[in-house]
């Protein structure tokens, strides 16, 4: 998920000066470096189908989250799910501001998503980009409020919960792992209309 286009955030995630700090129920190495490896974009079969859960808690899986880091952070997002490095298994990481702008940092693993009741909710309605549709945003509407329950990489369950852009990026997120893109959840006109403009910028001669 892309930090473009919120009301909180300029166009670079960077340019935040709050401390960012650590989801404490959570067992991320900071200090640990991954590969980066390249960002699936829309139309890659393993972005449009469901993942699989993740039932080995072992080395391969702190090397993945390290490398999805790594990735997230070389193309500026601020989430990423498995599947946008082309691996179908059911985790994500971030590290994205939530309503007091304050960075929030972690991975979860097998995550269940738990939205405010119906008649509780507050939808907070802003453009939303994807690193896996780069060059597009759109508006779309999502509850401001999201919990996901889940694992960190030693299997320990972990539950966070998220306000603000965090809400969003949790949503996005899990979205992704359940095979679906934010571009899904517009309306079939302006779904539409996007894909044209991202495959015409792709096709571009400056296109990257």
């Amino acid at each position: 998920m892309r930090l473009d286009g919120h009301r909180c955030a300029p166009p670079r995630r960077t340019a935040f000066r709050r401390p960012r700090i650590r989801e404490t129920t959570q067992n991320v190495d900071v200090r640990r470096r991954g590969t980066v490896r390249p960002i699936r974009h829309v139309g890659d079969p393993v972005l449009h189908r469901a993942c699989a859960p993740v039932t080995q808690y072992d080395e391969d899986l702190g090397d993945l989250v390290e490398d999805m880091f790594a990735s997230m952070y070389a193309a500026e997002g601020v989430g990423l799910a498995a599947n946008q490095i082309g691996v179908d298994l059911s985790v994500f990481v971030y590290d994205c501001p939530d309503q007091n702008e304050e960075f929030r940092k972690g991975v979860v693993v097998n995550p269940v998503l738990v939205l405010p009741a119906v008649g509780e909710r507050r939808i907070d309605t802003h453009d939303e980009g994807c690193l896996s549709v780069p060059g597009q945003r759109a508006t779309l509407g999502r509850p401001d409020r999201a919990t996901v329950h889940g694992f960190d990489t030693t299997g320990n369950p972990v539950t966070v919960e998220g306000t603000g852009l965090l809400a969003r990026c949790f949503q996005h997120e899990t979205d992704h792992l359940e095979g679906r893109l934010y571009i899904d959840r517009l309306p079939g006109k302006r779904r539409k209309q996007l894909l044209e403009d991202y495959r015409r910028a792709a096709s571009s001669p400056t296109a990257g």
